[in-house]
């Protein structure tokens, strides 16, 4: 078959600059391009990353990019946002759609992939396209999205991340034919080996400290405020240590915002106990999972399908987490202990640390059944069955 791959134009693909959802389009793409299973034409953002890029030269994955950095492009973009006040998404969307679309209306795609950007849907439908395919991570498409009724109509099917995506994008009708594929992760990537790229003394760790791992973007949603609130309930436990891997958002390793600032000023009557890494490459981060004992990951939000909780139990790491959104999809009781986010959260997640420190034996069964249900959300099973996904579709 004909594909294309359209995203919301944010982030590039290849994944030169990080963000979930490209990492898997680099997964099928990759998985594609080993077993030439389709003719696939990607629409990027064009950044200077991408030069060279070995995924550039596969013979059945061709990348089709659009220019929106340079002088002349910011500037039709506002012209744009000047004359076209009232589009659906905002003008930096608006303008690379038009772009990409000038190129899709020379083609003949059996399907059209729309990644996470089920708004793109109502533009194309407009346009007469009817072969429209909606693989989405987020919570983008549900009764309170404008136009849902008409953006719903025009796809031909729909692949959600999480069974909680696929009931909110049922609160606009109930649909038992929507298709429910998670998402996997690099198996091969996150998994322990002997020689790593930090360790506990460049970390200033003590080897016989007993350490807290948080990773992922550092925001309010993600529960990092609450569980610097435990860390300071367990002031009295001074070998108890928390390490916190991320940055504000994505790639942007040195942004250090109000909320990371907030946190440090929280965290001062124990700041030699938290270390705050910022944004650490995504191929190191399986390094800095490993010199941890538990991953604390406390989102208090409805977080769809997080991959840091797949990343954590692939490590072997006990996890303590929340009953939000997607994730008691990813993990099990036997991996995981599972919070309410509710008014005893901060209690609770102290609670829950305290019992996995002084339980070591517990800590063991968790991470052999964290390692046996990592094997479920293998990189390889996610790309394979997105193409069987793709091929049943009439």
């Amino acid at each position: 078959m004909k594909l294309a791959i359209l995203n919301c134009g944010m982030l590039p693909i290849p994944a030169v600059q990080g963000g979930a959802v490209e990492n898997f389009i680099d997964y099928y793409l990759d998985y594609n391009d080993r077993y030439k299973l389709h003719d696939i034409t990607v629409y990027s953002p064009w950044v200077p990353e991408v030069v060279n890029h070995p995924a550039l030269s596969s013979l059945v994955n061709h990348y089709h990019f659009i220019d929106v950095s340079s002088l002349k492009v910011r500037i039709e973009r506002r012209l744009r946002k000047y004359f076209h006040p009232n589009e659906y998404f905002n003008y930096f969307i608006e303008y690379y759609f038009e772009k990409a679309f000038k190129h899709i209306k020379r083609q003949d795609y059996d399907f059209i992939v729309l990644e996470n950007s089920p708004g793109l849907a109502y533009k194309l439908s407009k346009r007469g396209y009817k072969n429209i395919i909606l693989h989405m991570n987020n919570d983008l498409l549900n009764s309170q999205t404008p136009y849902h009724d008409e953006i719903y109509n025009s796809f031909v099917k729909i692949i959600t991340v999480s069974n909680y995506i696929k009931g909110r994008v049922s609160t606009i009708r109930p649909n038992n034919d929507i298709q429910v594929l998670n998402n996997g992760i690099d198996l091969k990537i996150f998994s322990r080996k002997e020689i790593l790229s930090v360790s506990r003394k460049s970390m200033q760790l003590e080897m016989d400290d007993f350490v807290i791992v948080y990773s992922g973007r550092v925001n309010k949603e993600k529960g990092v405020s609450e569980l610097i609130d435990a860390m300071l309930l367990l002031k009295n436990y001074t070998n108890i240590k928390l390490m916190i891997i991320g940055g504000t958002y994505f790639g942007n390793a040195s942004n250090e915002d109000d909320f990371v600032r907030s946190l440090k000023n929280k965290a001062k009557s124990i700041d030699n106990r938290i270390v705050f890494t910022g944004f650490i490459p995504y191929e190191n981060v399986p390094d800095y999972l490993q010199i941890a004992d538990i991953a604390v990951l406390p989102s208090i939000w409805d977080d769809p399908f997080p991959t840091t909780e797949l990343e954590a139990q692939a490590m072997g790491l006990p996890i303590i987490t929340t009953v939000r959104g997607g994730i008691p999809e990813e993990v099990s009781e036997e991996n995981a202990i599972l919070l309410e986010t509710d008014e005893n959260i901060v209690n609770n997640l102290a609670s829950a640390i305290l019992d996995l420190y002084e339980h070591p034996e517990k800590r063991e069964q968790m991470s052999i059944a964290g390692l046996k249900r990592a094997k479920l959300f293998d990189k390889e099973t996610f790309a394979k069955n997105f193409f069987a996904a793709i091929e049943e579709t009439k």
